[in-house]
């Protein structure tokens, strides 16, 4: 069966789009089949894909999920670098959710539209958006798992329950097979005591919930995007492809998550 693991986190600039980019190119270098989906409006993830204006691209992810003459086919584009399909977005996605508000069955139009398509993908990973709002909810609908990456600040754990209690609802009303995967440790600074505190915070809070990986901050990342790259590519034998790597094993492993042991 297609697992589809959507990368959410509701704060911005805690590594979604560089978890969704490198788990999916990491999960793509054992050989398996990898659909990555941008469902931010902000296009990174298009961008990182060696798209590099994606305002010009003529079919995006806003237009599969509003049109529904428009088949996934249709928007799917290929990263070669990167080794998976990706459905394009930008800005336009933004205006997504006021053109679905009035949409019968709302909530499921990506997984509608992704359905024919699942069996040519062993993975689909998606990054969602940095907010809970229809958008999201879509993607947690169709997901068979969410990996949270949860930034090592203080702050970064303060919407962790809001997000919950949105799985929650989900699970319990959309989508009964939506798990945890895990709490992803990410931009980990190893210099400061701050992030170190965090993180065994972190594990105190959730537990087996933590995967054991931990991606450190690194400017490697911020660096691939301009080279349509993932970190694998870019710098093959950084610790951030280390812990991509490592992040896909433990996914292929089914370690971290709810009633595994991560930790």
């Amino acid at each position: 069966m297609t697992r589809v693991l959507a990368i959410a986190n509701q704060k911005g600039g805690v590594g979604k789009t560089t978890t969704a980019v490198n788990l999916g190119g990491a999960l793509a270098e054992t050989g398996l089949r990898v659909l990555c989906i941008d469902l931010d409006p902000q296009g990174h993830l298009t961008i990182n894909m060696g798209c590099r204006y994606p305002d010009e691209v003529e079919l995006t992810v806003y237009d599969l999920l509003t049109n529904p003459h428009v088949d996934l086919a249709d928007v799917r584009m290929r990263s070669e670098k990167i080794g998976v399909d990706f459905l394009p977005a930008n800005i336009e996605l933004s205006g997504a959710e006021l053109a679905l508000v009035n949409e019968l069955g709302r909530e499921r139009v990506l997984e509608e539209k992704l359905a024919p398509h699942l069996h040519e993908y062993d993975f689909v990973v998606i990054d969602c958006p940095p907010s809970l709002g229809l958008l999201s909810v879509n993607a947690l609908v169709v997901a068979t798992e969410v990996i949270i990456p949860l930034q090592c600040e203080y702050f970064g754990m303060k919407g962790m329950q809001q997000l919950q209690r949105t799985i929650d609802r989900v699970r319990h009303k959309l989508n009964p097979q939506l798990r945890i995967a895990g709490i992803l440790p990410t931009i980990f600074k190893s210099r400061t005591l701050h992030s170190q505190e965090v993180l065994d915070l972190v594990k105190e809070h959730y537990g087996d919930q933590v995967f054991e990986v931990r991606v450190d901050a690194s400017i490697r990342f911020a660096e691939c995007p301009l080279e349509g790259q993932s970190i694998l590519q870019y710098a093959n034998a950084s610790p951030g492809a280390k812990a991509y790597r490592a992040l896909a094993a433990a996914v292929l492993n089914g370690d971290g998550g709810e009633g595994e042991g991560g930790q």
